[in-house]
């Protein structure tokens, strides 16, 4: 990420992280402010964030290696 798209990414609300959940698997997730995606350890997927808005849908998805 270069130091311009840094600058570009924005801080999700905290209050919309604690409620949004996977919706695979009911789990919590974690924000990635780097990668702009909320993680979802447990399902091993990693939901993107465009234009500030979380993209909810597992087929839009990226399956994680971890």
């Amino acid at each position: 990420m270069s130091p311009s798209d840094k600058a570009d990414a924005q801080i999700i609300d905290p209050m919309l992280l604690n409620a949004l959940v996977c919706p695979k698997s009911r789990s919590p997730l974690t924000y990635d402010r780097e990668a702009q995606e909320l993680i979802c350890k447990k399902s091993k997927l990693a939901y993107p964030i465009r234009e500030g808005v979380p993209i909810m849908l597992i087929e839009e998805a990226r399956k994680l290696d971890k």
